[in-house]
């Protein structure tokens, strides 16, 4: 249970620092605790996203992973980031990414932001 805590919170961080720098991803609310819980319901789709489609993806697309020596992670992270964003706006919430290109950058924050919060927080069971 700790273990999946923590991975919310740094998916959280790293979302929330991508929102910051970028532009086309918007999250919106009508107050600082409504966009709060947005922001960790939309980290709980991407951690779903991420555990459940992610590796099918990646298991298809292995020649090319092969092929680019991993480059076309960066365009696996980008399309999970916006299967989360269409994901969000079905379940109505306010969490959008404009832009395969925005994605593309935003998968690379994510990323980084994701790791570096995972050195930082404790992930003992």
């Amino acid at each position: 249970m700790k273990h999946f805590l923590v991975k919310t919170i740094a998916n959280a961080a790293a979302l929330a620092v991508a929102i910051w720098l970028l532009k086309d991803i918007t999250l919106t609310g009508e107050n600082t605790g409504r966009k709060i819980l947005t922001l960790i319901l939309v980290a709980l789709i991407f951690g779903l996203v991420n555990f459940i489609v992610k590796p099918v993806v990646k298991l298809l697309s292995l020649p090319l992973f092969i092929l680019t020596l991993g480059l076309i992670t960066l365009v696996v992270n980008a399309l999970m980031l916006l299967l989360t964003s269409w994901l969000a706006g079905k379940a109505d919430l306010a969490f959008h990414v404009h832009g395969f290109w925005t994605a593309v950058l935003g998968g690379v924050i994510v990323s980084v932001v994701s790791w570096a919060m995972h050195v930082i927080l404790p992930d003992e069971d």
